[in-house]
């Protein structure tokens, strides 16, 4: 039997977006390297004879870009956890007491039953209804 991932404990699917269109915009670290050696090899790079900047530019440029790497690591690696921890917080409430809001304004409670995985979003079945997180109000024994 092949569970489908969308029901995986821990699935980040419903946190990463579609693969997005590569823009020519877009450069790894390599790439960028890359561009800084062959503009280092040119003649007029910084030189005396026009070049557009100090020949310390491109330092400050790879310092700027590897933060940019490094910020964009910690956000995946913070939805990640942020991902883990809600899921945690769901099967911390199997069979305790809670009072959610229902999609109509009005307050619900009972027992939470069961818990359940959507694209790794929990979601908590309270008399057979199924309730976001976002939804609980009180939670006791």
């Amino acid at each position: 039997m092949t569970i489908p991932d969308n029901m995986m404990i821990g699935s980040t699917n419903a946190l990463q977006q579609a693969p997005e269109k590569k823009l020519n915009s877009d450069l790894n670290m390599e790439q960028f390297l890359q561009i800084i050696s062959h503009a280092m090899s040119m003649p007029s790079f910084g030189g005396e004879s026009g070049g557009s900047g100090s020949e310390t530019d491109y330092i400050g440029q790879m310092v700027q870009f590897g933060m940019l790497n490094a910020m964009q690591d910690l956000n995946e690696t913070m939805q990640s956890n942020l991902l883990i921890n809600h899921q945690q917080q769901a099967f911390s409430l199997v069979g305790k007491e809670v009072t959610l809001t229902s999609q109509e304004d009005q307050l619900v409670s009972g027992v939470v039953e069961k818990v359940r995985f959507e694209n790794g979003i929990a979601t908590l079945h309270v008399n057979g209804e199924a309730y976001t997180m976002s939804d609980v109000i009180e939670v006791s024994q």
